[in-house]
């Protein structure tokens, strides 16, 4: 069942996503009671600025750049309906059980009118009192007063363990309608600029700078802060008014005790209150528990005969201790009134005349760390079904008080119940109220909301059993690994982003201390989206890559993936290429990785196929696979960025280049010598040409031409207009002018498209070097002590030398093809086709 709301969702008939439950057929042989299927996993799917996140409990969040069209437009105000029901959800909720009497605020009043005053000027006041001074309900009342000041009416927010950025959002979420949408920070600021209203922000823990930041983003708001003397008090710059609240007056605390009482007080009892009243310096917390210890005095003086028949005080009196004083002693005396120390310290006398139920909601509370569960979870914690009624006496004892939606210990009185014995028990009761709680976050009718709202308790829990987490039984795992797993993707999408980070850090460190490997990867990794989404990119590049590395250990492919494009999501935010640490790895067993190439290359369509070293991932694959992104210019100079290409083409440079360059010099041979009386296959050279390099890794195609920094596209294969002495090339060529010629040679060096009609004229060359003298060009390729042959030569790996940008010094003139070599009838390739 859900312990929070008992009705259809029981049956899974909430609608919160879970289709109701089909009776089946009445041919099929599945019987009505037979067991269903598991829920499906919850998945949430929401705008975080620029991003479009998938919260994915199961493989780990999914970021990737918000598409156009699923951009929310601006948010809207809420109207006044809408306020009010959000003002009602950011108050606590009514104890069950009989109502009890509301206090009267008194000695107040001019604080009351002082703040109400500046409040209606514009301005933002804090303020500062002790714990139990009465602070929150002094700014309950002033909101109240203040309902009809500001457009926006008055907003209720807690600044319990938050920072000024959660402030901000929580106030940006009272006033907007923006369900699943984060805005970022530029938005965000721009939203809160348009808000006019009374911001009461109670149990604020930041000031100085975070304190300047939250007035600054809201210049048409008034706060009213709460804040204790230990909080950080504001810049000097800041424009707030300071208000101190102190204790009450003698007069006050004898009224309000006799408020607490319901009657009046005796003679004995004013003089104890007096004693009282000096000994808490005048807070109003103590004459309301001191109240309380005469009621519970009362109701030992009547004695079982005042009880109704029911027996409804009937655990009052508990057997084991610490017991209750009896009515009267043998001598028939009557029960003294608590001494000075007892009213001063009162929990745990308090306590001991309580039920059970509510004792026990104390120790769960004591192990939480101050924080009292749910009214709703009692039951199922405490294992009573009537445990939701505690919440009431421990409400009326003044044992807890209201922070925000929720109820806290009030102050001094964790450390009274610690002192008595109530923190014995913590880790058993950590325990339990974190397998309860993980059972119940991952209940598919809880809604995100619900989950968040009880973040406190949970992030308890976590404090409490995280240090003590120890490698589990084979098959089980370890319980505050599995509170954060299923809290945290609550926190995700119910946009409680701090209470998500902390719970994904606890997590890591239980999982680390547990020896789960899986865990841990997952955590890392929502640690890295988290991280991307809050533009923080160095902390999610190291996080992505511990989560990779871990689950590459694991042979995790779904989560790599995942990680994977994260990573490159963070490469493509802060302008770099992926390749360095484990994100630099190719592509594990089994991933599909599309076909990519640089955009400057020149090889023909859909390339050549040709294998890739297996113990050598390809750098093509990592730049452009996973970033989707071309290679900067320093990676394409001369040199540096041909170097991987030729890698990835061993294979076929030692037969497709040669092919493709004998191919173009018979053509460019036979469409150029049309009066040469020897055979064109008699003048082919079996060097290949300057701009077929065996390491260019264009299979045999053109290159083409770079300019000095790399880039492709500087300079054609048309040739350059001549330069004022006549010749063509580059004004840094160091060659003599007289040794260039703008005719086409017969050299086969010459270059041509790939793309080119053969039957055409060929196009002027444009070797990677012009040639030292009239003679023929040479080629680029250093020279050899063989003489040329026909032969094609066998197929020999590239030299790991990437080639400079600085051609070799020219080879002696015997090296050089100056004449046509002797003519053979007909020529085969290393793919073995014939050449004519």
């Amino acid at each position: 069942m859900d312990p929070n709301h008992r009705g259809p969702e029981e049956h899974g008939q909430d609608g919160g996503g879970q289709t109701p439950r089909q009776r089946p057929p009445r041919d099929s042989l599945t019987p009505d009671f037979a067991q269903h299927a598991p829920a499906l996993a919850r998945t949430v799917q929401l705008v975080a600025g620029d991003f479009l996140l998938t919260v994915n409990p199961v493989d780990g969040s999914e970021i990737e750049a918000c598409p156009p069209a699923e951009r929310p437009g601006r948010p809207a105000k809420l109207t006044t309906a809408e306020r009010a029901g959000t003002d009602r959800a950011a108050r606590p909720p009514v104890p069950p059980g009989p109502a009890q009497p509301t206090l009267p605020l008194l000695a107040r009043q001019d604080e009351r009118e002082r703040l109400v005053r500046l409040l209606a000027r514009g301005r933002s006041v804090r303020l500062t009192g002790p714990a139990g001074a009465g602070r929150t309900r002094l700014l309950d009342i002033v909101a109240e007063d203040c309902v009809d000041l500001a457009p926006d009416g008055v907003v209720r927010l807690s600044g319990f363990h938050g920072t000024a950025d959660d402030a901000l959002y929580d106030l940006f979420y009272a006033v907007h309608n923006a369900p699943l949408h984060r805005p970022a920070r530029d938005e965000l600021l721009g939203s809160l600029r348009e808000i006019g209203a009374v911001v009461v922000l109670d149990d604020v823990e930041f000031g100085g700078a975070g304190l300047d930041e939250l007035l600054a983003a809201t210049p048409e708001c008034a706060f009213l802060i709460g804040a204790s003397p230990e909080t950080p008090a504001p810049s000097a710059d800041a424009a707030v008014e300071e208000v101190f609240l102190g204790g009450i007056d003698q007069a006050a605390g004898r009224e309000l005790l006799e408020q607490a009482v319901g009657r009046v007080l005796t003679e004995d009892e004013a003089n104890w209150a007096g004693d009282l009243w000096f000994e808490s310096e005048g807070l109003p917390l103590r004459f309301v528990q001191a109240g309380a210890l005469l009621r519970q005095r009362d109701r030992l003086r009547a004695g079982a005969d005042a009880v109704d028949e029911f027996g409804v005080f009937e655990d009052a009196r508990p057997d084991d201790p610490p017991t209750a004083p009896s009515p009267a002693d043998a001598d028939g005396e009557e029960v003294p009134l608590p001494s000075l120390g007892e009213a001063a310290a009162p929990a745990a006398l308090l306590a001991a005349r309580l039920s059970a139920s509510a004792r026990a909601t104390l120790s769960f509370a004591v192990a939480l760390g101050g924080e009292v569960p749910h009214q709703a979870h009692l039951p199922a914690l405490v294992g009573d079904t009537h445990a939701d009624a505690a919440l009431g006496e421990l409400a009326a004892c003044g044992l807890v008080s209201p922070v925000g939606s929720r109820y806290r210990l009030t102050a001094g009185v964790l450390t009274q119940l610690e002192a008595a014995g109530y923190a014995d028990d913590r880790t058993e009761r950590a325990l339990t109220a974190a397998q309860h709680y993980a059972w119940w976050a991952g209940h598919p009718s809880v809604t995100p909301e619900r989950v968040c709202a009880e973040a406190d308790a949970v992030l308890a829990a976590l404090a409490v059993l995280v240090p003590d987490t120890t490698p589990p039984a084979e098959g089980e795992s370890a319980t505050a690994v599995q509170l954060a797993r299923t809290a945290a993707p609550a926190f995700a999408a119910g946009l409680h982003w701090s209470a998500w980070e902390r719970t994904l850090r606890s997590g890591a460190e239980a999982a680390r201390l547990a020896g789960d490997i899986a865990e841990q990867a997952y955590f890392h990794h929502e640690l890295g989206i988290l991280a991307l989404c809050r533009g923080r990119l160095d902390q999610a590049r190291a996080e992505l890559e511990a989560s990779i590395g871990l689950r590459g250990s694991l042979a995790d492919k779904r989560g790599t993936v995942a990680g994977r494009r994260a990573l490159a999501l963070v490469a493509d935010r802060d302008g770099t290429t992926p390749g360095t640490g484990v994100a630099a790895l190719g592509p594990t067993a089994g991933e599909e990785v599309p076909d990519a190439r640089y955009d400057e290359s020149a090889s023909p369509p859909g390339g050549v196929p040709a294998p890739f070293p297996p113990h050598q991932p390809s750098p093509v694959t990592s730049a452009t696979v996973v970033a989707h992104r071309t290679p900067p210019a320093s990676s394409r100079k001369a040199g540096g960025g041909l170097t991987g290409l030729a890698r990835r083409n061993l294979v076929a440079v030692g037969a497709g280049a040669l092919l493709v360059a004998v191919l173009g010099t018979v053509v460019t041979l036979g469409a150029t010598s049309d009066k040469d009386p020897g055979p064109p296959s008699g003048q082919v050279d079996v060097n290949p040409s300057a701009s077929q390099g065996v390491d260019d890794g264009r299979l045999g195609a053109d290159q083409p031409p770079q300019d000095g920094g790399g880039n492709v596209g500087a300079a054609t294969s048309e040739p350059t207009d001549p330069g004022p002495d006549g010749t063509f090339g580059t004004s840094d060529d160091p060659t003599p002018p007289a040794s260039k010629s703008p005719t086409p040679s017969d050299d086969p060096s010459g270059t041509r498209d790939p793309g080119d009609d053969p039957t055409s004229p060929p196009k002027p060359p444009t070797t990677s070097r012009p040639p030292t003298t009239s003679k023929p060009p040479t080629t680029s390729k250093p020279p050899t002590a063989n003489p040329p042959t026909s032969e094609p030569p066998t197929s020999q790996p590239p030299t790991s030398e990437p080639p400079t940008s600085d051609p070799p010094p020219s080879p002696p003139e015997s090296n050089t093809a100056s004449g046509p070599a002797p003519s053979t009838p007909a020529q085969t390739s290393s793919s073995g086709e014939q050449v004519i």
